[in-house]
């Protein structure tokens, strides 16, 4: 039997092009999307691209708790230990909105579902198994407190929300970092990748920034090379630039105090415990 992976967002973007290369290197691909016909589409066309593919497709939607938790019961009653988990999906609201469980929706999104989606499914991942999740630069700009994100009254910016998502990943990822054994725990900023991601206000500020904006292909590098390169098997608990460099992430995301102060709410907030 082919190792699992385990992949959320494969309808859009870099988890189209990760989900594919997982494929082609042998993997059986669960695709966990909110969309579950676009993603059996993709799954459709991958098949298409990559003869032999094994992929099968699961309805998630990472800002409803009950979602994930419907989610991760469908892939533990699916045979054989879990090989990889990326958690590549992710939004920007550009307004508040609240989730289905009363949470800010970016931060429900981005960092509550694949919390509770990874918790669920840990004891299944296999010994030298694998944790991916995408996160991003952006988590240095001026992110939202986490307090907020009960709040029905925060005085939202999308992009702070979003830098707060994203700061909550990495924040997750060394917090894991410390509890997983056996397994690599790792993070990463795939580059400013041109994706259904970014809105229309957002591209049009795409020519002040000083870096290169990638396409889908050459964002999906360094998730794939997390996932699948023989040598990463040996990172843990590290953030990844989008050249596939072991770095430093800003002094906020490094505050120890902060990362376990954010692993007890989340469990709070999704019933882990109470």
């Amino acid at each position: 039997m082919n190792p699992v992976a385990v992949i959320t967002g494969t309808t859009h973007g870099i988890g189209r092009v990760t989900a594919r290369e997982l494929a082609r290197a042998g993997q059986r691909v669960i695709m966990l999307c909110r969309d579950l016909a676009a993603a059996q589409g993709v799954a459709a066309e991958i098949r298409r691209e990559v003869p032999g593919a094994e992929l099968e497709c699961v309805a998630c939607d990472l800002a409803s708790l009950a979602s994930v938790r419907a989610a991760a019961l469908a892939v533990l009653k699916m045979p054989g230990p879990i090989a990889l988990l990326v958690n590549n999906a992710g939004i920007v609201s550009a307004r508040h909105r609240r989730s289905v469980d009363g949470f800010e929706l970016t931060f429900a999104t981005n960092h509550l579902g694949p919390f509770l989606l990874t918790e669920l499914l840990r004891d299944r991942i296999a010994p030298g198994g694998r944790i991916v999740t995408v996160a991003s630069r952006a988590h240095r700009r001026n992110p939202l407190p986490y307090e907020g994100v009960t709040d029905p009254h925060e005085r939202y910016r999308a992009v702070r929300a979003y830098a707060r998502s994203k700061l909550a990943n990495i924040h997750h990822t060394f917090a894991l970092a410390r509890r997983a054994r056996g397994i690599a725990v790792n993070c990463l900023h795939p580059g400013v990748v041109r994706t259904h991601l970014l809105p229309a206000w957002l591209k049009l500020v795409q020519p002040l920034w000083s870096g290169p904006v990638f396409d889908v292909e050459r964002g999906a590098r360094t998730s794939l090379y997390l996932a699948l390169a023989p040598e990463a098997g040996a990172l843990h608990g590290c953030y990844l630039d989008e050249h596939g460099r072991v770095t430093q992430p800003s002094a906020l995301a490094l505050d120890t105090a902060r990362q376990e102060a954010l692993w007890e709410a989340s469990l709070r907030y999704t019933g882990l415990t109470g």
